[in-house]
C-alpha cells in the first residue's frame, strides 16, 4: 500500500499526513491514539460477528488501519515515527483485540519485524522504516511443518555472490502475510559454494513476487481469519537490504522472542474483555430466567451478578498482567540501548533488565491464557443455552482464546520458570521449531 497526500482517516474523515509519512499527524500518547483509532475499532467490532459466521476475511478493515497509520506506532521517533512506549502499544493491541482478536493477531508479525529492526544496521533500518511510514506492512513465515531437526531450517537463503540471494522453501504458518506487502521468512544460510552455514537469517520479500505463493488454508477452529496458511517460496530474489542477520542469544533475539509472546497474551486479554462486554450486554437485556433461580431478572439476580463479577476480574487481571510485562519490556529496551546492546557489534553481557523482560513474559504466559479461556468459558455458564446460538457467534471467544493459548505449550514455560527459580537458569530458545533430536528412550528419559 502506497501512501498518498489525498488519504483521509477511514472513519473520521480527518486529513492524514501529507507526503509519505502516515505517522506525521498521529498522537504520541495512548489517550490521543485511543481517541484517534476508536472509531475504527468500533467499526471493526460491529462487523466481527458477521465475519466470523461467514468467514469473511477482514481485508478492508486491515487496509483501513494501515491507511490510518496503525502500522507505524513503534517506528522510533528519530526515524520519523511516533515511537510510542510498549505499554501504550499493548494497551492499543488489547483495545483492538477486544474489537476483533483476529485483526489484532494479524499485526503480530508486522510489529515483531519492527522490534527486530531496532537492532539492525542503520542502512537496513532506513530502507524499511521509510516503507513502513509510507504504509507498508510485513507478515511472517517461520515455522515449517516437519522434516527439519529442532534448531534447523529446510528453507534456504543462498548467496549468489553478486549482492543478492535466492530464497527457496515452504512454511506451514504465514500469519498475516496475505494482508501484507512483504513477509519476513526465516532461512538457513547457504554460501555460494552450496555449503550450509551456521546460524540463520531472515529474508524480507514482497508478497506479490512471482515466486511467492500464499495459501489461506489454516484449518484451526479458532483465529480463522488471521491468514495463517502455507507459504511457498521458489527462487525469490532477495537484495542485500532485505537480508537480516539473527544471532542466537543476542539482545534482538531475547527481546523479540518476549515481544512476540506478549502480543499473543495481549490478544488473550482482549478476548477476556470481549467476553466481559458480551456477558454484561446479555445480562442487562435478558428478561427470561430459570425456574431453578431466584425469580429475579438477570440484571438483579445476585448469583448472576457474582458470575459476571468473576468474568470481569479475569479480564482485569489479564490486562494488568500484560501491562506489567510490557513495562518490563520497556525497561529491557532502555537498558539494552544504554549499554549499546542494540548495536550489531556489541560483544558484552546483556543487561539483567533484558532477561527480566523475558522472565516477566514467561510468568504471564502461565496465567493469562487460563484467564482468557476462563472468561470466555464462564460466559456460557452465566448466560445459559441461548448463548450457544450460532447467530450470536459467542463461541468465537472460547475458540479464539483456546487457539491463541496453544501457540506455546504452557507446560514448557512453567518448567522453564521452575528451573529459573530453583537453579537460576535463564530461559534459552532453540532457534527454530523442528523434530526432536533424541528420543526419550535413548536418554533414559533425561533431557
Amino acid at each position: 500500500m502506497t501512501a498518498s497526500a489525498s488519504l483521509t482517516h477511514p472513519v473520521t474523515g480527518k486529513s492524514l499526513a501529507t507526503g509519505t509519512n502516515l505517522a506525521t499527524d498521529l498522537p504520541r500518547d495512548y489517550e490521543g491514539l485511543r481517541e484517534y483509532f476508536q472509531p475504527l475499532f468500533d467499526q471493526i467490532a460491529a462487523g466481527a460477528v458477521e465475519r466470523e459466521r461467514e468467514r469473511g476475511l477482514p481485508s478492508d478493515v486491515v487496509r483501513a488501519l494501515d491507511e490510518a497509520g496503525f502500522g507505524t506506532l513503534r517506528v522510533p521517533a528519530n526515524h520519523g515515527g511516533p515511537g510510542i512506549s510498549l505499554v501504550d502499544f499493548f494497551r492499543l493491541v488489547m483495545d483492538l483485540a477486544e474489537a476483533d482478536s483476529n485483526v489484532a493477531h494479524i499485526y503480530r508479525s508486522h510489529y515483531g519485524f519492527l522490534e527486530s529492526l531496532r537492532f539492525q544496521p542503520r542502512p537496513i533500518q532506513e530502507a524499511w522504516y521509510s516503507r513502513v511510514l509510507a504504509g507498508a506492512t510485513v507478515g511472517n513465515a517461520s515455522t515449517e511443518k516437519g522434516g527439519n531437526t529442532l534448531g534447523t531450517l529446510n528453507t534456504t537463503l543462498t548467496e549468489s555472490g553478486a549482492g543478492t540471494a535466492e530464497l527457496n522453501g515452504t512454511k506451514f504458518y504465514a500469519t498475516g502475510s496475505i494482508y501484507s506487502d512483504y513477509t519476513r521468512v526465516s532461512a538457513a544460510r547457504v554460501g555460494p559454494d552450496g555449503a550450509t552455514q551456521e546460524g540463520r537469517q531472515f529474508a524480507v520479500v514482497a508478497t506479490d513476487d512471482a515466486g511467492v505463493t500464499l495459501e489461506d488454508d489454516w484449518d484451526g477452529f479458532g483465529q480463522k481469519l488471521t491468514g495463517t496458511g502455507t507459504a511457498v517460496f521458489s527462487r525469490v530474489p532477495v537484495p542485500a537490504h532485505a537480508v537480516l542477520d539473527r544471532a542466537p542469544g543476542s539482545a534482538e533475539a531475547v527481546h523479540e522472542a518476549a515481544f512476540f509472546q506478549l502480543v499473543l497474551l495481549a490478544v488473550l486479554a482482549g478476548i477476556a474483555r470481549a467476553a466481559r462486554r458480551d456477558t454484561v450486554a446479555v445480562i442487562r437485556t435478558r428478561k427470561r430466567t430459570f425456574n431453578t433461580g431466584s425469580g429475579l431478572t438477570f440484571s438483579e439476580d445476585p448469583i448472576i451478578q457474582e458470575a459476571a463479577g468473576r468474568i470481569a476480574a479475569k479480564a482485569f487481571t489479564a490486562e494488568a498482567t500484560v501491562l506489567h510485562a510490557a513495562r518490563a519490556l520497556d525497561a529491557g529496551i532502555a537498558a539494552a540501548e544504554a549499554v549499546g546492546a542494540d548495536r550489531t557489534d556489541f560483544a558484552g553481557e546483556l543487561p539483567a533488565e533484558l532477561y527480566g523482560s523475558e522472565l516477566a513474559v514467561e510468568h504471564a504466559m502461565i496465567t493469562v491464557p487460563e484467564l482468557g479461556i476462563g472468561a470466555a468459558q464462564d460466559l456460557f455458564l452465566t448466560v445459559g443455552a441461548s448463548a450457544t446460538s450460532t447467530s450470536k457467534a459467542l463461541d468465537r471467544h472460547w475458540r479464539n482464546a483456546q487457539t491463541v493459548a496453544t501457540h506455546n505449550p504452557i507446560a514448557f514455560r512453567a518448567r522453564s520458570l521452575g528451573d529459573y527459580w530453583i537453579n537460576g537458569t535463564l530461559p534459552e530458545g532453540l532457534n527454530a521449531i523442528g523434530d526432536a533430536k533424541i528420543a526419550a528412550s535413548a536418554t533414559g528419559g533425561q533431557r
